[in-house]
């Protein structure tokens, strides 16, 4: 999930692999919504901040937490906003034939499948609605009516009977909107901070900030196992970490990353398996770029990082008393 400024400075989310029943399409020639207020993430900061919760069993909150952990909507918001997500959604039962959502209608609320198969049926200039697809006990809609301020591009009906987890649309925006916005000031302004970046211009820093993910660890977890392949590098947003190099069945701590650090770029650099362990020391957040977006977006500063190996393999020499491969 990534993010854009539109109009009067109002936040966007950009939704990978976004439903074909929620896709874009022109909306020339039709009345605006009569939800059409711009959200400001700028103007909400500081404002009022009561949480929205509903409350839910042990087996209810299990099973939404199963059923949001792989929804591109939420695969940016670290764990506290995670639960604040699960705090904020409702159950809501489907009966057989039921309209879920109607197009053409003002959107109201977003909505996570827990269970059921819901078809998505889209007007045509003559005859019935067309059927496009099928969802099966998992997936999620409505999101983009409630981002873009947009009617609905599709009808969503209920084939069986099931179970929704819904969030109107106000708490949604608040939640994703606001979150995507502080999340992308708080990395414009570390990767701003990292020497790495310094020869980036704004938008490019914008481009990584929106391609970064939240992770956490704990205190002795494993960040980088030495010898899998490398699959991405991390941007040190909180705690330390300790390198650690396995050779002839001794393991040494090499370095220390803090807070502000960055490591796992000499891997993609040289296209090899991991040469050192990472290991977290205390509770430890970093921001994970991946493989693909390292080389689309770091492009400019491949000479900068590949400067760093010498010194990391004489930090490696030292540690052994050797040269050794990294």
């Amino acid at each position: 999930m990534g993010g854009k400024l539109g109009k009067n400075n109002s936040y966007l989310v950009t939704c990978e692999g976004a439903a074909p029943e929620e896709q874009p399409y022109s909306y020339a020639g039709r009345r605006k919504s009569v939800f059409a207020e711009t959200y400001n993430p700028e103007e909400d900061e500081g404002g009022d901040d009561v949480k929205v919760v509903h409350p839910k069993t042990d087996d209810q909150r299990q099973r939404l937490a199963e059923a949001v952990k792989n929804c591109l909507l939420f695969r940016a918001l670290d764990d506290e906003q995670l639960s604040e997500v699960l705090d904020a959604m409702f159950e809501k039962k489907a009966e057989v034939g039921e309209t879920i959502i109607k197009q053409d209608d003002d959107g109201d609320n977003f909505y996570v499948i827990d269970s059921g198969r819901y078809a998505v049926l889209v007007k045509q200039e003559k005859g019935d609605p067309k059927q496009v697809m099928t969802y099966d006990n998992k997936g999620s809609f409505g999101e983009l009516a409630l981002l873009y301020n947009m009617p609905r591009a599709a009808t969503v009906q209920a084939e069986s009977a099931g179970s929704l987890w819904a969030m109107d649309r106000q708490t949604f925006r608040k939640i994703v909107l606001r979150n995507a916005y502080q999340k992308r000031k708080m990395y414009e302004s570390f990767l701003k901070a990292a020497p790495l970046l310094s020869h980036l211009d704004d938008h490019e820093r914008r481009q990584i900030a929106d391609a970064l993910i939240t992770q956490s660890y704990a205190n002795g977890d494993t960040v980088i196992k030495q010898g899998d392949p490398a699959n991405g590098m991390f941007f040190l947003e909180g705690g330390r970490v300790k390198v650690m190099k396995r050779e002839n069945g001794e393991e040494k701590e090499v370095n220390e990353v803090q807070q502000g650090g960055y490591f796992g770029e000499l891997g993609l650099i040289k296209h090899q398996a991991r040469a050192t362990s990472i290991v977290a020391f205390g509770d430890v957040r970093v921001a994970f770029l991946e493989v693909d977006a390292f080389e689309r977006l770091l492009g400019p500063c491949m000479d900068i990082m590949k400067n760093r190996v010498p010194e990391y393999e004489a930090q490696l020499a030292k540690a052994f008393g050797s040269k050794v491969k990294v």
